[in-house]
């Protein structure tokens, strides 16, 4: 067994602290390398002694945790989850912390909710161990297309000739005008993401994404896409209908699946136990595209630690549907595209930079927003 994943703990809280470190050094695969109470003191320690992965508060004295962040990834880059209550203006902050180069948003530890503990142990120790396994050169994507729309368009075709599915579309899902693109993510999912949205064109078929994030910072992160983007971007309500242009985020803590109601599409969000150890989980929406949309749908799974949506990719592929996967080259964490190529679910595999290309391709839009 590899050595484990030596963690620094940096947050004014000496509760916080504590159950941090009881939390993580429950996983075999983590190490307690030591705590700060605030940004001074932890810069000491990393003077001393590097850590592969750290948790930082958002709130702290003397400095506060984005700061800190951003002299960190100047001076000495190292994977950074930010911790956070996740109250009030701190999703905004988070947000932020996110573009300034942190892999992953977590939630503080509670004890106050039933149920709650092994949950949050799970979510805690997996998003800190993909943080210590990721790629922080892979965190920033490549800048959207130059290239002219025709010739872009004509070049992914030719480069991305499509393959037949593993077995025929279900005799039950009939062809529709309707698209819909199904896209899951993890970690260093945030900035592929926005990415894939800021090249979709404003008439684009409705996208809807999970990405395993806490809930309360959903809906920031979509009013950030939102403000970027040409389509419009929201957190996912439920029993909404699907509309073109837009772009469902589904809330934190809630399953987001797909319903059909004749030709209709529509969001339904449910809660439930963890899938595949998320919630929301990428598995239960593709399982829902697959069922609901068959060959009307393109899937896409990106950059992400661990295999969920794999299994219900291959739903996908088998339901006819067209899948793409994020390239090894290009992923912060090669876990989730990897586990869904391995079992033959991904039918095509790219670099992020055509993945938005050869979505719109495939859902038959054939144009990028951006050239």
């Amino acid at each position: 067994m590899s050595s484990p994943h030596r963690v620094l703990i940096v947050d004014d809280s000496a509760v916080v602290r504590q159950a941090l470190s009881e939390i993580l050094s429950s996983d075999p695969e983590l190490e307690i390398m030591g705590t700060a109470g605030d940004p001074f003191v932890a810069a000491e320690r990393i003077r001393r002694e590097r850590p592969d992965v750290i948790t930082l508060d958002v709130e702290m004295p003397r400095m506060d945790g984005v700061t800190f962040l951003q002299k960190l990834m100047s001076q000495h880059p190292i994977p950074v989850v930010m911790c956070s209550t996740l109250v009030g203006a701190n999703t905004e902050t988070l947000a932020e912390a996110l573009a300034a180069g942190a892999v992953d948003v977590i939630c503080k530890p509670r004890h106050d909710v039933r149920g709650f503990i092994e949950e949050s142990r799970i979510r805690i120790c997996d998003a800190v161990k993909a943080a210590a396994r990721a790629r922080l050169s892979r965190l920033r994507p490549p800048p959207s297309p130059s290239r002219p729309m025709a010739s872009a368009v004509a070049s992914a075709t030719a480069s991305a000739a499509p393959t037949r599915p593993l077995r025929p579309a279900r005799s039950s899902m009939v062809q529709t005008t309707q698209k819909v693109i199904a896209v899951g993510a993890s970690t260093g999912g945030t900035e592929a993401i926005r990415f894939f949205l800021e090249n979709m064109p404003s008439a684009a078929p409705p996208i809807m994404i999970v990405q395993h994030m806490p809930e309360q910072f959903t809906a920031a992160f979509a009013r950030r896409l939102d403000g970027l983007c040409a389509i419009s971007v929201q957190e996912a309500k439920d029993g909404e209908r699907l509309l073109a242009g837009h772009a469902y985020i589904a809330p934190g803590n809630q399953h987001m699946l797909l319903k059909r109601s004749g030709a209709v599409y529509g969001v339904e969000l449910r809660e439930g136990p963890l899938v595949s150890r998320h919630r929301p989980s990428v598995d239960v929406l593709f399982r829902s595209v697959a069922r609901w949309a068959g060959k009307n749908a393109v899937g896409v799974i990106m950059t992400g630690m661990g295999a969920d949506g794999a299994k219900g990719m291959l739903e996908m592929r088998e339901a006819g549907a067209v899948t793409l996967g994020q390239d090894e080259a290009t992923s912060v964490v090669y876990g989730m595209p990897k586990e869904a190529l391995k079992i033959g679910a991904v039918e095509r595999e790219m670099p992020l930079s055509r993945l938005p290309e050869a979505a719109l391709i495939e859902a038959g839009e054939g144009a990028v927003a951006k050239g």
